[in-house]
Formats: structure tokens, C-alpha cells, sequence
């Protein structure tokens, strides 16, 4: 028959697609993408929103930590002479506590003889200055006038007004440095006294295979950041006593408090602090005569020398030995990454891991044709 020659279109029998057909479906997989992309997100914002509270804490232990480290050996050797541990942190702590307190008391009483002393010849330097600018500049200015102006002026209304909100917020920043001082002494107290009970607690937790690498690594935490304090404490000492002699020689006022200053500053901020402790000396020199600065001066030059050369190599030979460029590295990294706190704890920091580094990392010798 004609009908059933007839070859059917292959276009008539594809379904159609509709609107909502299976083609515009949304996959199965996309919702739950979805659903765990903003599981995800909530999860990392609420770990930056306890991260952001609790940074204060993680600095503070890490602070502590090194300080534990840092008296670590003295209240071994206080324990070995059969004083119970929390006895011996105890005396090693207050013992710290008294040198500090000590040093602040030396520079308090500078500051304060100082501070007098500007103050009450602050009329004469005034007078002084305005007869200077008068003939330099063929002015005619008074002293009674400036005082004047300066009394009744807006920006001492203002300041007085806005006086008391100043006053509560420095004693408000007061009590809140310390009560974390306390907290860092707290935390160093349990951290050193319950030391080796702490190394057993996280002991515990690793296999046998581990647990001797992990107290290898504490023995040398301890030794690398005890002994780079107590060495530069010692050089401290040594560049006290020299710097004392000379300014007691030379007559210079509060020698006993330009000694610390010198001796603290100059071995514990690296590159800069022999500058910055040698400037102080040399400032209240020249205030008892020119020629007592210059002295000072050289002998604040020469002695960096015998320092850097002679002394300090002898004595952080036993102990760890930091070139000056990686020190000066290290500090400005700890103040970029946690500030002033991130500048205390670099170098200790750093000599941990120098000290992990000569002990795991494997040397070879290196034959270099240029060396011959």
C-alpha cells in the first residue's frame, strides 16, 4: 500500500523539549555546593571572630613560654640543690623581678633629677631663645606677652576640659598593662613549675618513636634560648661595670643609672642598641662639659669594637652565636608580625631555630676552586 512505503520522520518521533524539561533542571550537586560553600564560609568566620578574641591570650603564652624557657636552667640548677620546684621558680622569678624593679628605680630617679632640672631652668632657656629670635629676626617679642597668650589661648581651654577623659584613659591603660604583666607571671610560674609534668602530658599523646624527638627538641628550646639571655645578661654586666668606671672617672652625674642603661640597651636591642645606649651617656656628658662627651664617645666606640671581637665570640661560643644581620632580620619581622612583643621574643626565637637547624639539617662540605 502507498501508506505503509511511507519512511516516518525521525524529527516526529524526538520528544520535545519543554520549558521545564530535564535539560534546565538544576543538578543534583549544586545545592549542597552551595549549602557547604556558606557552611564553610560561616566556619572560617567564626574561627577569625575567636582568633581576633583570643590573640591577646596566644601572645601571652607565647610570651610566657619563652620566659619559662629563659629560666628554665636556673630552676634546674635550684632543683638539683634539692629546692622543691615551685620553691625554685618562685626565688629565680623574684629575683628578676628585683633587678627590674632596681633598673626602673636607677632611671626614675634620672628622669625625675631631669625632668626637675629642665623644669626649673625653663624661665632662663625661654628668655634665651626669645632674645635669640629677637635679634635674628629684628623681632620684638616678650616673655610676659607669649605667657600670656599661652594662658588664655582655646587649645588650653580645650585641653583642660578634655583633661579628666585624658587622665581615665592612661590609668584605664595602666591597670590593663597590669593585669597582663600579672598574667604573663602567672602563666610563667605554672609553665616553668609544672614543666616536666607539661613535657610528659604531650609526650603522652605521640608514639614512642616520637616522644624522645619531641624532648630533644624541648632540651634544645631550653638551652639555645636560656643561654643566648645569659650570655647577653653577662656581656650586660661586663659593659655595666666598664661604662660605670669610666663615668664615675670622668665625674659624670648618676653613673650607677647610665651603667644599666648602657649595659641592658646595647646587648638586648641588636644593631641599634649600642647607639641608643650610648646616646644617653654621651647627652648628660655634655652637660657637665664638651670634652667628658667626646671621652665618652670614644670610649663608647672602642669598647663596641673589644666587644664585638674580642669578647662576645668568647663568651657565646658555648651558648649560640646570631650573625648581627640575621638578628636585625629577625626583630624587624617579630615587630611587623606582633610589635613590640613579636621584637622581645625574635631573637630567643631565633636562636631556637638556628639551634633546630644545626642539629637536623645535615651539612656537607662544600670544595669551592675559588677558595684555593
Amino acid at each position: 500500500m502507498a501508506g505503509s512505503d511511507e519512511t516516518p520522520d525521525p524529527a516526529a518521533r524526538a520528544p520535545r523539549s519543554e520549558p521545564g524539561g530535564s535539560r534546565s533542571r538544576m543538578p543534583r550537586w549544586l545545592p549542597r555546593a552551595l549549602v557547604l560553600a556558606l557552611a564553610l564560609l560561616a566556619c572560617f568566620q567564626f574561627a577569625h571572630w575567636v582568633f581576633d578574641r583570643l590573640v591577646g591570650l596566644f601572645i601571652t603564652l607565647l610570651i610566657s613560654f619563652f620566659a619559662a624557657l629563659a629560666i628554665e636552667p636556673a630552676v634546674d640548677w635550684l632543683t638539683a640543690h634539692r629546692i622543691r620546684r615551685g620553691l625554685a621558680t618562685g626565688l629565680v622569678m623574684l629575683g628578676v623581678l628585683l633587678a627590674a624593679a632596681g633598673f626602673l628605680a636607677a632611671l626614675g630617679s634620672l628622669l625625675v633629677d631631669q625632668v626637675g632640672t629642665i623644669v626649673h631652668n625653663l624661665p632662663h632657656y625661654l628668655d634665651e631663645v626669645i632674645r635669640w629670635i629677637n635679634r635674628t629676626f629684628d623681632t620684638h617679642l616678650n616673655t610676659g606677652d607669649l605667657r600670656n597668650r599661652v594662658l588664655h589661648s582655646d587649645w588650653l581651654r580645650t585641653y583642660l576640659l578634655h583633661g579628666p577623659t585624658s587622665v581615665v584613659g592612661i590609668s584605664t591603660t595602666v591597670v590593663g598593662t597590669l593585669f597582663r604583666l600579672f598574667t604573663v607571671l602567672l602563666f610563667t610560674f605554672y609553665l616553668s613549675a609544672d614543666g616536666p609534668r607539661l613535657r610528659r602530658t604531650l609526650c603522652s599523646m605521640l608514639p614512642p618513636a616520637r616522644q624522645a624527638e619531641m624532648l630533644r627538641a624541648w632540651d634544645i628550646a631550653v638551652s639555645k634560648t636560656g643561654g643566648y639571655l645569659y650570655s647577653r645578661a653577662l656581656m650586660a654586666v661586663i659593659s655595666g661595670v666598664a661604662h660605670y668606671v669610666l663615668l664615675q672617672l670622668l665625674g659624670v652625674p648618676y653613673a650607677p643609672a647610665l651603667a644599666v642603661w648602657v649595659g641592658l640597651v646595647s646587648q638586648f636591642i641588636p644593631t641599634v642598641g649600642t647607639y641608643l645606649a650610648g646616646a644617653l651617656p654621651v647627652l648628660i656628658a655634655f652637660t657637665e662639659g664638651p670634652l667628658d662627651a667626646l671621652w665618652v664617645l670614644v670610649f663608647v666606640v672602642v669598647y663596641q669594637q673589644f666587644e664585638n671581637y674580642l669578647l662576645q665570640p668568647r663568651i657565646t661560643a658555648r651558648t649560640v652565636d646570631i650573625h648581627a644581620a640575621v638578628a636585625f632580620g629577625s626583630v624587624i619581622a617579630g615587630t611587623a608580625l606582633l610589635g613590640v612583643v613579636g621584637a622581645l621574643i625574635a631573637i630567643p626565637a631565633t636562636a631556637t631555630l638556628q639551634g633546630f637547624f644545626s642539629t637536623y639539617v645535615r651539612r656537607y662540605e662544600v670544595n669551592d676552586p675559588k677558595d684555593g
